[in-house]
This record gives structure tokens, sequence and C-alpha cells, in this order.
């Protein structure tokens, strides 16, 4: 392929150099276990804690609140199913969205099919979540909290400072989902009242089947992973070494880039955004138009189906999503879209983009003009566009 322009940045990222170059030593020079009590082995516990405490930093979080997984899923399922079992004598009732990634949704799932309640809010046209309807679904046996920080698929950013206050004020635990968000947008826990926050590496720059959970001191969940004694007895298994360094490199580079790469990647996002929409006639923007993760860019094209788009796009070097990488391959329209009340039909026919910091103006107008070029050859060979077209004149 002669051409690819990389525009599914939600669904993963290029592993910057610099992470890579410091994640080699600890494949080779530096492969002592952690655990290990001799000095060669120590040397990598150092290096750990040095990468903790950096994330830890970048969320004006403790050192000792940072526990390293596999990824975000892992620390989604160990946020809910640990609180759950901690907190059941409390309660039973968990408050989530229907915008959820399915890491959280499957596991509430389960989680109902053991005895708990959950309930799912309603968000607006724009997929922000009601803080009223938050309020209202409160009960004395609620015992977490947990709503996203940014949406994968349509990038509306929620009102997690309101949130977090709202689930204090009342002693519920709150976790969010932040794994696009992380190294995207600025988050202080402690300022959002935040007591649990997931985030994955392979979202920022850095390597896959790394992740961590950050848990507020004072928060009585227990082990997700049972063994030895790891991450202070929470999480068993020997340290992914090169993936920890990897993720400390990955959010040093993204914290000391963020507000350059942020303004770069919303004026090329406002840019795609304004093509599009006064190019291609009947198109929608989903998302919130304004609190939106930066390089976020989510359409519905109606009287098109969106695995063709996908797939004539991939024809001309672009690489996009029709929702979450988690379930591309699904035929079902998004739940999310579906959640901010689109039809079945449009649904289908959306198309997410997002962008990186290397993504140029000229790859944007490359991708509009394929758009443009795509749309109108599939939408020719639409029954029903035909139908609508003899009707509108």
């Amino acid at each position: 392929m002669e051409k690819l322009i990389y525009l599914d940045n939600a669904a993963t990222t290029k592993t910057a150099p610099e992470v890579v170059e410091a994640m080699l030593p600890y494949f080779t020079e530096h492969f002592g276990n952690p655990s290990s009590v001799y000095g060669f082995a120590a040397a990598n516990k150092t290096a750990i804690t040095e990468k903790r405490e950096i994330i830890a930093n970048a969320l004006g979080a403790d050192t000792s609140e940072i526990y390293f997984t596999a990824g975000g899923s892992e620390s989604d399922n160990w946020a809910l199913k640990a609180t759950a079992e901690a907190y059941e004598a409390k309660g039973n009732h968990i408050i989530t969205t229907k915008i959820e990634h399915h890491a959280i949704l499957h596991t509430c799932e389960y989680l109902e099919r053991r005895g708990f309640e959950v309930t799912y809010l309603d968000v607006d046209e724009n997929g922000v979540v009601k803080l009223d309807d938050l309020k209202a679904a409160i009960r004395p046996t609620t015992i977490l909290i947990s709503v996203m920080f940014a949406n994968n698929e349509i990038g509306t950013i929620q009102p997690i400072k309101e949130i977090g206050e709202i689930a204090s004020e009342h002693g519920i635990l709150f976790h969010t989902d932040a794994v696009q968000a992380f190294g995207q947008v600025p988050i202080n826990v402690d300022e959002y009242h935040i007591d649990m926050l997931s985030a994955s590496g392979h979202k920022l720059n850095g390597p896959k089947g790394i992740g961590f959970l950050y848990i507020r001191k004072g928060v009585k969940i227990r082990s997700f992973v049972h063994g030895g004694a790891q991450e202070r007895k929470r999480r068993a298994g020997t340290e992914n070494v090169p993936g920890i360094i990897g993720l400390g490199t990955a959010v040093e580079r993204a914290v000391r880039t963020m507000s350059e790469r942020a303004e770069k990647e919303t004026e090329l996002r406002n840019y795609l955004i304004k093509r599009v929409m006064e190019e291609i006639p009947y198109t929608k923007l989903n998302g919130h138009p304004e609190k939106r993760l930066p390089n976020n860019a989510n359409f519905s094209f109606r009287f098109v189906e969106g695995e063709s788009l996908l797939i004539m796009l991939d024809m001309k070097g672009i690489c996009g999503s029709s929702g979450s990488a988690c379930t591309s391959g699904s035929l079902d329209p998004s739940h999310v879209l579906l959640a901010i009340g689109l039809p079945h039909e449009i649904a289908h026919g959306s198309l997410r983009l997002t962008l990186s910091e290397e993504t140029t103006k000229e790859d944007i107008d490359y991708v509009v003009d394929s758009l443009k070029e795509i749309v109108g050859k599939l939408r020719d060979m639409s029954p029903l566009y035909e139908d609508f077209v003899k009707k509108e004149a």
C-alpha cells in the first residue's frame, strides 16, 4: 500500500520511539525479577517505583495509589468486581451509563447475575449524563458510581467534577474509566473527587498489555489476581517491567506534550468537521460539539452502510472505525449511537476518525476528498437514497 493515513488512534496508538528505546534494555540487560532480593533485580524495583511516581504525579495522586494491571479492561473489572465484593454488606446497587465501554457494561451484567442491581443512566443527544438523573438514581444501597471520563466512540467529555462531587456528598465511591482521556486532557483525582481511575498504555503512545488502576487511600477493595505479594499484595503476578517502563515513559511524554498536542489536534479536528459537514450533505456530527476529546470526530452518513465505507476507505489507505475496536467484528449498530437517539439505519452509517500529533492538514484534505467520493458512490447504489432524492425533488 503506497499511502497510509492512520485515523484510528482511539483504537490504539503507535508506540513512540522514545518509549521503545526506554523499554528495550529491560528485555535483555535488566531482565531481573523485581521481587528478588539481590541488587541486580532490586534495581528493577527502583525503576518501577520511579515510573509509578511519574504516573501518580500526572494525576495529583500518591505513588502508593497506583497499581499496575494488564490494561484498561482489567482495571475496569477490578474496580467494579472488587468494590461489589468489598462493600456488599453496605449495599448492592451500582450506577453507570448506557454508553460505557463494554469492559464496564459486561462486568455490570456479570454482577447483575450475582444479585447486584445496576442502574444504566440515559444520556442526552450529545452523550452527556444528566446530573439530575444521576441524583435521582441514588439509593441508600448505592455503593458505586462508574462513569467514563470521555467516550471512546463519540469523544464526549462528561461533567466528571460534578459527578464526583455528587458521589462524595452521598458517601458513594466514584470510579471513572479514563482510558481515552488520560494523557489527552488534564486530570486531577482530588479536584474531581475520583476514588478509582482506569487507564491503558497503548492509548497514549505506550505499549499494549499494560495499564493501571488508581485506588484512593482508604478504599477497601481487595485483590483481583491472587498469588504473590506484588503490587502491595493487591495484584499478584511478576511485574511486567518493560511494560511499566514503557507506560511511565509514555505518560511522562504525554504530560510534557499535552498542551501542544491538544491545540494542534483540536484545530485539525475542527477543520475536518467543518469540511465534512459543509461538503457532504445529510451528515450528522455525533457527540458534543465542544466538550469532546481534542482528536475525536464521529459522523453518521445517511443512506450509507458503515462497513462498506470502511472497506472503501481502506482501499485508499485510510484507517478509520465505525465504533469501539472491541466490537469491530459485530454487525450490530453501536450501543453508544443508539443511546444518543440515532435510529438503527443512521447508526449503521457511522464513521469515527481519531487524529494524532502526526496527522497533517494534507492528510485531512485527502481524507475528506476521499470521503466525498466514497459516500457519493455508496449513495448512488442505495435505493433508499434514490427514493429520498425523488421525494425531495
